[in-house]
């Protein structure tokens, strides 16, 4: 699942933590799986910066990132007072909303500019930090600036990886520590998200510009609805 998460999320620019996240917490507690699938989405950020570097870009990533880290503290701090069932549920109705405009007016923007990245870098790291899920958000709200592939998914892992790298040590901070069985499960999942990540960057290159905007969308919705329906 590890492999497969990894893949999807560096192939459109999230979905590594959509995937693995209501699989961990069959087993363990949310806090437990937060930490774990943080640190896994955080090796995945690391690969996908490092594959997509020649399209980093600071000012949009700075745009995002600065919001995004303050609000995926304090988001992170609310996981264990906050209903993320109802949350989840209710982002999953909003991004379908969105999505569905997306593909029946294709020319659809939102406003490329500092506002616009500000008020996505907010949205997804609070949601990062309160459910473990913001790339959905960041995504939306990245694909208005409708970026050539490289870039989005550069910035996208940049963003996501200063958000992880926050709200993992608050959870710790707040007491939440992996059993034994999930550390050593870390010496497994780490290797298999690098595979799937170089296995995502593969696909990406396969997938022509103009239509690259269109496959985030259908990933969006897919995800989107299985936040709605089972979050």
């Amino acid at each position: 699942m590890v492999l497969v998460a990894s893949f999807v999320g560096t192939l459109t620019g999230f979905g590594t933590s959509t995937l693995l996240v209501p699989v961990v917490a069959l087993f363990v507690s949310l806090p437990e799986t937060l930490l774990l699938v943080g640190i896994i989405h955080w090796c995945t950020d690391v690969w996908t910066l490092v594959l997509f570097r020649e399209g980093v870009r600071w000012r949009l990533i700075i745009a995002f990132g600065v919001p995004g880290i303050i609000l995926a503290v304090i988001g992170a701090r609310l996981t264990f007072v906050v209903n993320t069932v109802i949350l989840s549920r209710i982002l999953g109705g909003l991004l379908i909303g969105y999505v569905a405009l997306l593909l029946a007016m294709p020319s659809l923007r939102l406003p490329s500019n500092d506002a616009t990245a500000i008020s996505g870098g907010a949205a997804s790291g609070f949601l990062a930090g309160l459910t473990g899920i913001g790339g959905p958000v960041r995504s939306a709200f990245l694909s208005a600036f409708d970026l050539p592939k490289a870039i989005y998914l550069a910035t996208g892992g940049a963003i996501a990886l200063a958000m992880d790298s926050v709200r993992i040590p608050v959870y710790v901070a707040g007491g939440t520590r992996l059993g034994t069985p999930l550390s050593l499960g870390l010496i497994a999942f780490v290797p298999l998200s690098l595979a799937g990540s170089i296995a995502g960057r593969l696909a990406v290159e396969k997938v022509r510009q103009e239509r690259y905007r269109t496959v985030v969308a259908v990933a969006l919705l897919a995800l989107s609805i299985k936040l709605l329906v089972a979050p």
